[in-house]
C-alpha cells in the first residue's frame, strides 16, 4: 500500500466524549475492509504509567501481553479490533520526559539546552512513528488524551502539527471530536462549543480534516453546513456521533455516516474491499435480543466507579450475548457485607464474582461472600484477589486454620496461605514491578476448567505480587480443593476449583483482559451459562425470589 498512514484523534469541549470508542470504531471499520490497523494512546499525565494510580483516579489499569500497565482505552482497542496491543501502544508525558532526561544524563544532546521544542516534541514524534517502523501496519490511529487547550496536552498537539510536515500529503489525518449540546430551554442544538474547540486547535497550528460531533440528537443539514463553514471542513466531513444504546453500536453508526469512506479518500487509500461486519452485527443482534436474563453480583472495593472493573463488565456483555442472555450486574461493596445479613444481600443472586483489588480494605466481606457461595452452591468466580479470598475462606472454614490469611493483610499470620512471592520481597519500587503480562499455565486434565478451555496449555495475563503458598498444597487437595491450573515453570497455582460444587472457580490471572467481541473468554461464557442453570434450578425447586 505504500507508507504507513497516520490518523490523529483529538478532543475538545469536555473530557469523556468517547475518543477511545471513536478511534476503536474507526479501527474496526478499516480492519473490516482488509487493512492492517493498530491504535495507540498518548496520555498527558505525568505518571510514567497508570500502574500506581488508584482506580478511583483513572479507572482500571489494563495490562497487555507484554506486561505493560496501560490506560483502559487499550482494552477497547483490543475488544474492538481483536488484536493485541503492547507497551508501544500507550505513552504518557511521564514516559516522554523520563526518556528525554535519561538521554540528557547520558550526554546525547551534545551540550544543547534541552527544551520542549524540539527535544520533547521530537521524542513524542519518535513514539508516534515507532509502530509504523515495524512495517506491520497500513494505518496507525493515535488518540491524544485530554482536551485541546489543556496545558498538559500542548506538546502533543504541537507534535501533531509537526507530524503533518514530516509525513507529507495523504499520509496524515486529524479527526477532532467535539460536543454539539442541545439546550432544552430554547430547543436548539448549539454549534458554538465546537467552533471554539476548533479555534483552539487552529491556534495551535492544527487544522482538523474531519469533525466527529457527539450529540443527543441528529444533526440536520443546516447545522452541519454551519459547522463546516465556521470550522473550514467540507460538509461531508462533519460526522454525527449520536448517543447510542451500547458502545458496540458505534462502528455501525459511523459506517452509516461514511466516516471510513472519508478517511480512505483523504488518505488516498485505494486497495481496500467492502467492509465485512457480519459477525459484529450477529453479536449485536444477540446482545439486543436476549432470551433470558440473570443477576450476577460483582463484589469489589471500587464499585462506586464502574470503570474500575471495565474489562469485567465488558466480558459479561460479550459472554451474555453468546448465551443470548442479559447479564444484570449488581454492584456490591465488599465493605457492606457482614455475616449477620449476608443471606439477605446475596440470596437473590444467580451467581457472584469477587473482583480483583489490592490492600486490606473490604477483605472480610469478600471472604464472607466466598463462604456463602461455597456453602450454598451458588456459581462463583474469583479473579486474582477474588481467588485468594476463596483460598483464605477455605483454609479458615474447611481446613480449620482459623487465623489463615494473606501476608498482604496480616504479615504476622501463623498460616500464610497467600504469601508474597520470594522474588518480590526485596522490591521497594512499586511501579511496573509486579508479576505482569502473559504467563503459561498447564490445565489439569479431567477438571471443569479443562472441559471449558478444551486444551491443556493456555496463556493468560497477570497483575499481582502475592501467590498461593505451595506449603499448603497437599492439605488443600486432601480436603477437596482442586488445583486445576499450574504454571509449568514456577509450579505456582494459577486456577482453583472445588470438587463438590457445580461451578466454583478462581483464577490468579485476569481472564477479562483477553475477552473480545469476536472471541469472548470461555470462562466468562461458561460462568454466565452456569448462572442461567442455577437460576432455572431455583425456579424448578420453587425458590425463585422476586427481584
Amino acid at each position: 500500500m505504500g507508507p504507513t498512514k497516520y490518523i490523529f484523534v483529538t478532543g475538545g469541549v469536555t473530557s469523556s466524549l468517547g475518543k477511545g470508542i471513536v478511534a476503536s470504531s474507526l479501527g474496526k471499520l478499516l480492519r473490516a475492509r482488509g487493512l492492517s490497523v493498530t491504535i495507540q494512546k498518548f496520555d498527558p499525565y505525568i505518571n510514567v504509567d497508570p500502574g500506581t494510580l488508584n482506580p478511583y483516579e483513572h479507572g482500571e489499569c489494563y495490562v497487555t501481553e507484554d506486561g505493560a500497565e496501560t490506560d483502559l482505552d487499550l482494552g477497547h482497542y483490543e475488544r474492538f479490533l481483536n488484536v493485541y496491543t503492547s507497551q508501544a501502544n500507550n505513552v504518557t508525558t511521564g514516559r516522554i520526559y523520563h526518556n528525554v532526561i535519561t538521554k540528557e544524563r547520558q550526554g546525547e544532546f551534545l551540550g544543547k539546552t534541552v527544551q520542549v521544542i524540539p527535544h520533547i516534541t521530537d521524542e513524542i514524534k519518535r513514539n508516534f512513528y515507532l509502530l509504523g517502523e515495524t512495517g506491520e501496519y497500513d494505518v496507525i490511529i493515535t488518540e491524544i488524551g485530554g482536551c485541546v487547550g489543556d496545558i498538559e496536552s500542548l506538546p502533543f498537539v504541537e507534535a501533531v502539527r509537526q507530524a503533518r510536515q514530516d509525513l507529507g500529503p495523504h499520509n496524515h489525518l486529524v479527526i477532532h471530536l467535539t460536543l454539539v449540546p442541545y439546550l432544552k430551554s430554547s430547543g436548539e442544538l448549539k454549534t458554538k462549543p465546537t467552533q471554539h474547540s476548533v479555534k483552539q486547535l487552529l491556534e495551535a497550528g492544527v487544522q482538523p480534516d474531519i469533525l466527529v460531533c457527539r450529540s443527543e440528537y441528529a444533526l440536520p443539514t443546516d447545522i452541519r453546513r454551519k459547522i463546516a463553514q465556521f470550522c473550514n471542513v467540507s460538509i461531508n466531513s462533519v460526522i454525527e456521533s449520536i448517543d447510542v444504546e451500547t458502545i458496540y453500536d458505534v462502528p455501525i453508526k459511523l459506517r452509516k455516516e461514511k466516516l471510513d469512506e472519508r478517511v480512505l479518500e483523504k488518505l488516498n487509500i485505494n486497495n481496500f474491499k467492502d467492509p465485512n461486519l457480519d459477525q459484529w452485527k450477529e453479536f449485536l443482534g444477540k446482545l439486543k435480543n436476549p432470551q433470558e436474563e440473570v443477576n450476577i453480583g460483582l463484589i469489589g472495593k471500587y464499585v462506586e466507579l464502574h470503570d474500575a472493573y471495565k474489562s469485567i463488565n465488558e466480558s459479561f456483555i460479550q459472554a451474555g450475548a453468546v448465551n443470548e442472555c442479559k447479564v444484570n450486574i449488581e454492584w456490591i461493596s465488599s465493605e457492606s457485607l457482614r455475616p449477620e445479613d449476608i443471606d439477605k444481600k446475596l440470596s437473590h443472586l444467580d451467581a457472584m464474582l469477587i473482583a480483583p483489588g489490592f490492600g486490606e480494605r473490604g477483605i472480610p466481606g469478600k471472604i464472607e461472600a466466598a463462604r456463602y457461595a461455597r456453602e450454598n452452591k451458588v456459581p462463583f468466580f474469583g479473579i486474582c484477589l477474588g481467588m485468594q479470598c476463596a483460598v483464605i475462606e477455605f483454609a479458615q472454614n474447611v481446613l480449620g486454620l482459623k487465623d489463615a490469611a494473606s501476608t498482604e493483610v496480616d504479615p504476622k499470620t501463623p498460616d500464610p496461605v497467600i504469601d508474597l512471592m520470594e522474588e518480590q520481597k526485596s522490591i521497594t519500587m512499586k511501579g511496573g514491578t509486579m508479576r505482569l503480562g502473559a504467563y503459561p499455565c498447564r490445565v489439569t486434565p479431567h477438571t471443569k476448567v479443562h472441559s471449558i478451555y478444551k486444551k491443556e496449555n493456555i496463556s493468560e495475563r497477570h497483575r499481582h505480587r502475592y501467590e498461593f503458598n505451595n506449603k499448603y498444597f497437599e492439605q488443600f487437595e486432601e480436603n477437596g480443593m482442586i488445583f486445576s491450573g499450574i504454571n509449568p515453570d514456577s509450579s505456582l497455582v494459577e486456577i482453583i476449583e472445588l470438587a463438590d460444587h457445580p461451578w466454583y472457580i478462581g483464577t490468579q490471572f485476569h481472564p477479562e483482559l483477553k475477552s473480545t467481541v469476536l472471541n469472548p473468554h470461555p470462562l466468562f461464557v461458561k460462568f454466565v451459562a452456569a448462572s442461567l442453570k442455577y437460576k432455572k434450578s431455583k425456579v424448578e425447586n420453587g425458590k425463585l425470589i422476586n427481584t
